[in-house]
Formats: C-alpha cells, sequence, structure tokens
C-alpha cells in the first residue's frame, strides 16, 4: 500500500467526530479547521497540496494546489505525524449536524467522487483532486453538483454529510434522481448527468431549481438530507439576509424574479 494504515473510530449520533490512531511515523491529512483533539506526542504541519505520493517535485504541488483552488478549497492542508514511539490519537469534527462516512479505497477500486466540500480528512498518500465533467450541461446546470472532488489510492478517506444520510446500491441501468446539493458522493462506476425538470411552473414556483441530477447504476451512492447551502439559506432567511445561490445551478434563481428580488 502507498497510503498509511490507520485505525479509526467515529463517536456521536448527529454531531460526529472521527478518532484516529496513528502508529509511529504515521501521518494523516485534514482540511484546516476540522481539527478537534489530539495526543502529546503528535506533529502538527501544514503542506502545501494535499501531500499525496503523487506530489513529485514542485510541479506536482502547485497542480495540487492548483486543483484545490478551483473547488474551492485552500491552498494547504494540515499533517498530523505521530512522532512518538508509542500509539497516538487525533480527532476531527464534523463541520455541522450529520454523519461522517468512512470510505475504503480498496473496496471501491481505488476512487470515490464526492462533493467539493464534503472531504474531511484521509491517510497520507490518499490524493485529493477534481472531477472533471465531460459534459456541457453539468458544467452550465450542475450547481453544487458540478464541480466534484475526486479521492484516490488505497488508504482510508473521510467524507461529511449533512442530516441523515442513505446509502443507496444502484443496480446496473437502475436510475437515481437527487437535488444536486443533496449528492455526498459516489462510486466511479456511477454515471451522473444534469436533468431539466421541466414545465414553467415548476421551474419558475416549485423552489427546487430547474435541474437535478441523474445517477445510473451501478454503483454506490451516498445522500443528505440537508445540505450545507440549504442550511446556510434558511439561517440567512430568518435572519433577514438574501441569497441568490441555488442548489439548482446558475438559473435556479429565476423564481425569486417573481418576488421583485
Amino acid at each position: 500500500m502507498q497510503a498509511h494504515e490507520i485505525d479509526y473510530h467515529i463517536y456521536g449520533e448527529e454531531m460526529q467526530y472521527v478518532e484516529i490512531e496513528l502508529d509511529p511515523q504515521e501521518v494523516v491529512v485534514a482540511e484546516a479547521g476540522s481539527f478537534m483533539m489530539m495526543d502529546n506526542g503528535i506533529k502538527m504541519e501544514t503542506i502545501f497540496g494535499d501531500g499525496s505520493a503523487q506530489q513529485s517535485g514542485m510541479f506536482g504541488k502547485l497542480l495540487s494546489a492548483g486543483k484545490r483552488i478551483l473547488t474551492g478549497e485552500s491552498l494547504f492542508m494540515t499533517a498530523y505525524m505521530n512522532q512518538d514511539s508509542g500509539k497516538r490519537k487525533v480527532s476531527f469534527a464534523s463541520p455541522y449536524p450529520g454523519k461522517i462516512v468512512p470510505i475504503d479505497l480498496t473496496q471501491y477500486q481505488g476512487k470515490f467522487i464526492c462533493q467539493k466540500d464534503s472531504f474531511l480528512c484521509a491517510a497520507k498518500g490518499v490524493s485529493v483532486g477534481i472531477e472533471f465533467s465531460r459534459k456541457l450541461g453539468r458544467g452550465l446546470f450542475g450547481g453544487e453538483g458540478f464541480i466534484m472532488q475526486k479521492i484516490e489510492g488505497d488508504g482510508m478517506a473521510f467524507v461529511h454529510s449533512g442530516g441523515t444520510l442513505a446509502r443507496k446500491e444502484l443496480k446496473a441501468g437502475e436510475v437515481l434522481k437527487v437535488d444536486t446539493g443533496c449528492i455526498v458522493g459516489f462510486t466511479k462506476e456511477v454515471d451522473y448527468d444534469i436533468e431539466f425538470i421541466g414545465g414553467i411552473k415548476n421551474s419558475i414556483f416549485g423552489g427546487e431549481g430547474l435541474f437535478y441530477a441523474t445517477l445510473r447504476g451501478p454503483g454506490i451512492v451516498y445522500i443528505q438530507s440537508l445540505p450545507f447551502s440549504r442550511l446556510a439559506g434558511k439561517i440567512m432567511a430568518a435572519s433577514g439576509i438574501n441569497s441568490t445561490k441555488e442548489e439548482g445551478g446558475v438559473l435556479g434563481g429565476l423564481g425569486k424574479i417573481v418576488d421583485g428580488i
């Protein structure tokens, strides 16, 4: 294995955190802001890019960092190394109510595709990049579902979902239609596209955006009941702050024109 082998335990129900046990010299990398606590003997270090083995030389590091900018993430990640002679633990917390999903990449043929803001942490050696869409429709109208992250390697990774988590195992040819913001992630075999909901009343007055994602099996799909954008939108609406961002895509805000916004 290229990635470090790590042991873990997930605690809690609604506001979860994952505790990772590191052997001497083992490393876990995480997004900035996810750190919760750690034992003495673990060294914290800011790294450029994702710290994966695929980053060879300055060009590789710049390419990795550039991919992270495109997904809206920071240029840097944080690495946690156990420098002690015994096992030590480090914990990372969920950013909002939901579930932490452990992803064993060896069970998913070395690749998992997820929402750009759902990645939490992973064993060192796991690569975090972007999954480019090959279809124009996804790029123009995908909303949150457009720029997806790809997690590659042979180690453990952890992603976060909001609200209640649903795991769907699609058979070959089976189709699931999902709000783009409700997608947590899916295996690489799943075919993904964006479809127009249709109908003037649905488009303008429906309040669900103009587009949804279609996921075609075979493969495994994880769905969240509470996307962060939906939670943020409710908070902003309650506070009297207007938000024009919609989960359904760049044209999803047409309905607000009717309200005089």
